[in-house]
């Protein structure tokens, strides 16, 4: 099946860069490019893209807004979108998450990367770039601070034991189709396990799960998941 893009970046080098890296690949079509927010608002809603590529610094509407009006809280039917972006500020990571994108990459990410981010995206699962990844988890972890650890059995949030598997597995960076293989289980039994623990967290995504594991202290004896990639 393939994965229709909608590209929305001010700089028409950038969207041309992208579409050539994106339309190689077998099972990605560029279907839509918006040069401002407010263009690629109106061609989200009209396309229906598998996945939204957005901008965060555009004229008409920033890609946050953009962001929000298409995934965020009270979205009926949400579109996933994946923000790309020069500035890896944390405030802009916050907003963008908050407003529903399901990944936050960097411009200079490379191809590969991107690539991975439009196919997670596409099948439900979030990628954040890796050193954004490292600086978030670390944020809610840290003691002291907003994020500050404290200790909660997973218990008491009604998680089952299997559920806590998944938890640590998500946390760790694993995909759904990996978390599958590692727990010898079916991937649509992932995805029924993942929507059960995000209603118990009240998580909205695969970041905020991994949020809550590393915020709760679960992961501190984790040594498992050392060298796995650091996508969330």
């Amino acid at each position: 099946m393939t994965i229709r893009v909608l590209l929305a970046d001010d700089q028409s080098m950038v969207r041309t860069g992208f579409r050539y890296m994106l339309d190689a690949e077998d099972d990605i079509e560029v279907v839509g490019e918006a040069g401002d927010g407010i263009e690629a608002l109106r061609l989200a809603r009209e396309l229906r893209p598998d996945v939204c590529l957005m901008d965060i610094r555009m004229p008409g509407l920033d890609g946050l807004e953009v962001t929000r009006r298409l995934a965020g809280p009270g979205v009926a039917d949400p579109l996933k979108v994946v923000v790309v972006t020069t500035f890896d500020l944390d405030e802009y990571v916050h907003a963008a998450l908050e407003g529903g994108a399901v990944g936050f990459l960097l411009k200079d990410a490379g191809p590969p990367l991107l690539i991975e981010a439009v196919r997670a995206a596409s099948r439900g699962d979030a990628l954040v770039s890796p050193r954004i990844t490292v600086r978030l988890l670390r944020h809610f972890a840290r003691p002291g601070g907003a994020g500050a650890r404290r200790a909660v059995d997973p218990r008491d949030q009604g998680l089952t034991e299997r559920e806590v598997d998944i938890v640590r597995a998500v946390a760790r960076g694993l995909t759904n189709v990996e978390v599958a293989d590692r727990l010898f289980v079916s991937l649509s039994t992932v995805k029924t396990h993942l929507a059960s623990i995000q209603g118990k967290l009240r998580a909205r995504n695969r970041v905020e799960i991994a949020a809550w594991a590393y915020r709760t202290g679960l992961m501190d004896a984790d040594t498992e998941g050392e060298g796995q990639p650091e996508r969330r």
